[in-house]
């Protein structure tokens, strides 16, 4: 813990964390609620709606491996703002694309922005959060995920309120950007100035911070903590995009019970986020991960087996509770060493968001050929490899938080 920093600076530092991880699902989900809007007031088909979501996706990409370097530049206070700053410039340009201009290209270019500023921030919020946890002691990272999808589900309930309201999207959008923005700047003024992000004058050279970034991609513990963070990446991307399709064709479920089914396993995920923490102080990330990754197992199975929807609903709440710490424990991991804590959060973040873009794409490919649950399989597979890659996730030396109470006495 820094001793420069007081008790009360460190609550202040956790809200403010809490508030960017908030903002940035706010945003996320502000977009993807209005998707069906977007659609129509460009008159574009399914197909140009996916190339909009891949310039979205590839500028993430982009924005994770440029977070590290950010940080080393400017710190985490500009990072951070630099980062949501981008990110809200990305929701007020789809705004004007989509309704004002009512330009593909310009909705494109929106998207890449958002993309671009998601991704960094997501690298440097995480890196934030790990520091915080180290600063208290105490496993956070699950709940400041849960924040995260709090605010999905707050820019998702906005959303349907402003569709049902005529609102459009362009004015909707641009209320939600000076929201991220004007809350951004303000969380950013109580996150502290620490050497251990270069948040000092003397920073590395570009040569160094290169070097850097490149060092983790030969160290086996960011590939091993990678497939921890890839197992439940296809687990919950997978459940996001195809859990209502796989109730209705799979299961032969209405459209309803898939609109369920998806709430019931958001709603699993997000409780033991919100509650993870206190378990992972008891038992250790490493046991946690691996009694997940049984639960997640045993409810994927039991989905795919179910003799009837009630039966399969079950299993999916099973399914998001085992899926639903991998990604913050594999963040959490990744930042055990301060002094590399942005290189190596940005090298196992990309392997995880390639299985979050990637996942449904391949998973809806092979569905094409041998059906929906037959293909969730793969997912079973993935998570028990998740699974066995648990114990890289074992905090290193002279980190005080995810070893649990057995390992730390």
């Amino acid at each position: 813990m820094d001793t420069a920093l007081s008790r009360r600076q460190i609550v202040a530092w956790r809200s403010a964390v809490f508030a960017i991880f908030f903002a940035t699902g706010l945003g996320f989900a502000t977009w993807a609620s209005r998707v069906p809007s977007v659609k129509s007031n460009l008159g574009i088909n399914d197909f140009e709606v996916g190339l909009l979501l891949f310039a979205s996706g590839a500028a993430s990409i982009i924005g994770l491996s440029l977070a590290n370097v950010i940080l080393a530049r400017w710190g985490a206070r500009r990072g951070l703002l630099v980062g949501l700053g981008i990110f809200a410039a990305g929701i007020v340009l789809v705004g004007l694309g989509a309704q004002t201009a009512t330009s593909f290209a310009l909705t494109a270019v929106g998207l890449a922005f958002m993309g671009l500023g998601m991704g960094s921030t997501d690298v440097m919020m995480n890196v934030e959060g790990a520091a915080v946890e180290q600063a208290t002691g105490k496993t956070i990272m699950p709940l400041f995920h849960a924040f995260f999808s709090l605010g999905t589900v707050a820019g998702a309930a906005v959303g349907v309120a402003m569709t049902a309201w005529g609102v459009g999207v362009a004015p909707h959008l641009w209320i939600v950007g000076a929201v991220v923005v004007a809350g951004g700047a303000v969380a950013v003024v109580f996150v502290p100035v620490r050497e251990a992000n270069d948040d000092v004058a003397d920073v590395p050279s570009r040569r160094e911070r290169f070097a850097a970034a490149v060092a983790v991609w030969r160290d086996p513990r960011t590939y091993a903590i990678g497939a921890i963070m890839l197992g439940m990446a296809f687990a919950e991307g997978g459940a996001n995009d195809w859990l209502p399709l796989a109730v209705v064709d799979g299961h032969g479920g209405t459209e309803a019970q898939g609109a369920i089914a998806l709430t019931v396993f958001s709603v699993a995920m997000t409780v033991v986020r919100a509650l993870g923490g206190p378990l992972v102080d008891r038992f250790g990330r490493v046991w946690t991960l691996r009694i997940l990754a049984v639960t997640a197992v045993t409810g994927l199975v039991l989905f795919i087996l179910a003799p009837s929807v009630p039966f399969a609903l079950v299993g999916v709440a099973l399914w998001g509770m085992g899926a639903s710490l991998g990604f913050p424990l594999g963040m959490s991991a990744a930042a055990d060493d301060a002094a590399k804590a942005a290189a190596s959060v940005s090298a196992a973040a990309t392997i995880g968001y390639i299985a979050f873009l990637c996942g449904p794409p391949i998973l809806g490919w092979i569905s094409h050929e041998i059906g929906l649950l037959p293909t969730l399989w793969i997912l079973v597979g993935l998570i028990a490899l998740s699974g066995l890659a648990s114990g890289a996730a074992k905090p290193i030396a002279g980190s005080k938080v995810g070893a649990g109470h057995q390992s730390a006495h």
